[in-house]
């Protein structure tokens, strides 16, 4: 084998075309709400970490639970990236008509991208919240909330930070 890339080998790389069932597929008994995507600090140093937090709202007749998932993209990059990565996840029991508030913490390393070694490239990203991939289409109502964030500074090698 000489050709290494994941081009084509893995639905993360496959450009437009969708998985037929993605990470996350599923019905529910319930219905649920994302509101109010915070990133914290929406600008923030090339080796620091981001703070996310989302309102989840449990909106149907039964208690549920919902797998809250979070994936970034990267706006550029100077090597081929996946159209979007898995960087946390979490599986939440609400009752019915009541409401939760999630927080996460997006590590440095999750935004490190190989280039013969793992560097942290500065640019936009864009972080999506939601209990199913971004753009996913299913027969249930979900939604997927977006919020965009910049990486400051020059690039250096991850083990630098």
């Amino acid at each position: 084998m000489e050709n290494y890339t994941m081009e084509g080998r893995t639905y993360r790389y496959y450009g437009q075309e969708a998985p037929l069932y993605p990470f996350g597929y599923g019905l529910s008994y319930t219905t649920f709400q994302y509101r109010d995507l915070v990133l914290s600090p929406p600008v923030l140093p090339v080796c620091a970490n981001l703070s996310v937090s989302v309102v989840l709202g449990n909106t149907g007749p039964r208690d549920g639970e919902e797998v809250v998932q979070l994936y970034l993209r990267w706006e550029q990059s100077s090597v081929p990236v996946p159209r979007w990565q898995l960087v946390a996840f979490r599986r939440v029991a609400v009752p019915a008509g009541r409401e939760t508030k999630l927080s996460f913490q997006m590590v440095a390393e999750q935004r490190a991208v190989w280039a013969q070694d793992w560097r942290l490239e500065p640019g936009t990203f864009t972080l999506f919240a939601g209990g199913q991939q971004p753009g996913q289409q299913t027969r249930a109502p979900s939604e997927v909330l977006s919020a965009r964030f910049t990486v400051t500074g020059a690039a250096r090698p991850l083990r630098g930070c």
